[in-house]
C-alpha cells in the first residue's frame, strides 16, 4: 500500500510540473506577435525618413526673487525632428520657432528651472509649439522638438 501512495503521489507530481510547463509555454507563445507581424511593424515605423535640423544658442534671461543681485540665464539649443518633405519648410520657419521658444522658457524662474528635467524642458516647448500652430489653424511641419544642449547659469 506504501508503494502505491508512492508512486501515486510522484505521478501527480509529474503531471503537475507537466502541466504548469505547458501552461508557461502557451503563456509565452500567446504573448509574442506572429513573426510577419513584428517585421510589419518595424516597417510602417521606418517608413517615413526624418531629418534633424538645429536651432543654437537661444539665451534666455530667467526671471529671479525680487531684490536678487544676479542675473541667471539659460541657454538651449533645438533639434526639430522633420520629415524630408517639410525640411524647407521647417527651416523658413526657424525665427518664429526661436521667438516661440524663448516666449516659453522666459517665463520660467531660477528655482524652478533647475528642478525640472530636460524631459519636461522638452515637454514644455513641444506645448508651445502646439498651442502655438493650433492658434494658427495650421499643422506643425516637424513631428517633435527635442533638446540638444540645455546650460543653466
Amino acid at each position: 500500500m506504501r508503494k502505491a501512495k508512492r508512486i501515486a503521489v510522484l505521478l501527480a507530481g509529474a503531471l503537475l510540473m507537466a502541466g504548469a510547463g505547458a501552461g508557461g509555454a502557451w503563456w509565452l507563445l500567446r504573448a509574442a506577435p506572429p513573426a510577419g507581424q513584428a517585421d510589419a511593424e518595424e516597417t510602417v515605423r521606418d517608413a517615413r525618413e526624418y531629418k534633424y535640423l538645429d536651432l543654437e544658442k537661444i539665451v534666455v534671461m530667467l526671471r529671479g526673487s525680487a531684490g536678487e543681485p544676479l542675473s541667471h540665464y539659460m541657454a538651449v539649443d533645438l533639434v526639430f525632428k522633420t520629415p524630408v518633405e517639410h525640411e524647407k519648410l521647417v527651416r523658413q520657419h526657424l525665427p518664429l520657432l526661436r521667438s516661440i521658444a524663448v516666449k516659453a522658457m522666459s517665463a520660467y524662474t531660477m528655482e524652478k528651472a533647475t528642478l525640472m528635467s530636460v524631459e519636461q524642458f522638452a515637454a514644455d516647448i513641444n506645448a508651445a509649439y502646439a498651442a502655438s500652430y493650433a492658434a494658427d489653424r495650421t499643422t506643425m511641419p516637424f513631428a517633435e522638438a527635442m533638446i540638444g544642449k540645455l546650460i543653466i547659469e
